[in-house]
């Protein structure tokens, strides 16, 4: 039985995906700016964010609320909503019809209530701390995969900042040694709903904000999976850098991955 803050959150979710879906076809004549270089956010991300904020406000007046596009509104405290109001803003942009709405409650810095939902599909992703995690109702798990022979890995290049761009492709190179392929479709949310719900056997990112992965990352850990940074550290990476998997595919991610990366990607 989904928790309230679960409803409130759905409830949430879909109000901002009627307004990304009603601007779909007025593309062209959104108003886009330049946040940093290569991360664009337009007029739409920003509309899904306010009705995501006025949603969880009307329920939860007291919470902190972290947004990609507004920055923290609210008292600080123990319990953050984080919110990426629309995951995939490049996909969205070109007409590609991969992206998503992230909401996670933190409490702590720890995520307990997550939902990711895509609009396009009508496919709802919702997790609770300790009662597992649903794609519309029905019950997901991580696939049983028992190790990377065959496994279909996601992952993404982080637009902002490429510095550490040799380094992940040397770790992509090395998982392809092993794995079936390497999947890079521009939402991190749906890439960790995925892993969830078994679609993909594992997933990997560095350089990654907390609204990306919160909602994804909760959802894996409930399905049976686990999640942590590339050293093998488990919970949600500070550094943003993050592999999720069921733990026998995450323990060898973690291997080939912390082979390729650099110091700092490990954190060390």
């Amino acid at each position: 039985m989904p928790r309230p803050a679960v409803n409130v959150a759905a409830r949430a979710a879909r109000s901002a995906g009627n307004i990304i879906l009603r601007y779909m076809n007025r593309i062209e004549g959104l108003a886009v700016v330049e946040k940093q270089r290569m991360d664009f956010a337009s007029e739409v991300d920003r509309l899904a964010e306010a009705e995501i904020v006025k949603e969880l406000r009307r329920a939860y007046p007291t919470h902190a609320i972290v947004g990609e596009e507004s920055g923290q509104t609210g008292k600080g405290g123990p319990l953050t909503w984080v919110i990426d109001p629309l995951d995939g803003t490049h996909n969205y942009l070109r007409g590609i019809p991969h992206f998503s709405v992230s909401i996670a409650l933190l409490d702590k810095g720890e995520p307990v209530y997550g939902v990711v939902f895509d609009p396009l599909r009508d496919e709802l992703f919702t997790a609770s701390k300790g009662d597992g995690a649903y794609l519309n109702d029905r019950r997901i798990r991580v696939a049983k995969r028992e190790n990377l022979t065959g496994a279909l890995i996601g992952t993404g290049f982080p637009y902002r900042v490429r510095n550490h761009l040799e380094s992940q492709l040397a770790m992509t190179a090395a998982l392809l040694k092993e794995a079936e392929d390497v999947r890079r479709m521009g939402s991190a949310a749906l890439d960790l709903a995925y892993v969830a719900t078994g679609r993909l056997d594992g997933y990997f990112e560095p350089g990654l904000n907390v609204w990306d992965i919160a909602a994804g990352a909760l959802l894996v850990r409930e399905a049976g999976g686990v999640y942590g940074d590339f050293a093998g550290r488990e919970g949600l990476p500070e550094s943003g850098n993050i592999i999720a998997a069921n733990h026998k595919v995450a323990a060898a991610m973690t291997e080939v991955i912390g082979a390729n990366a650099t110091p700092r990607l490990l954190g060390v």
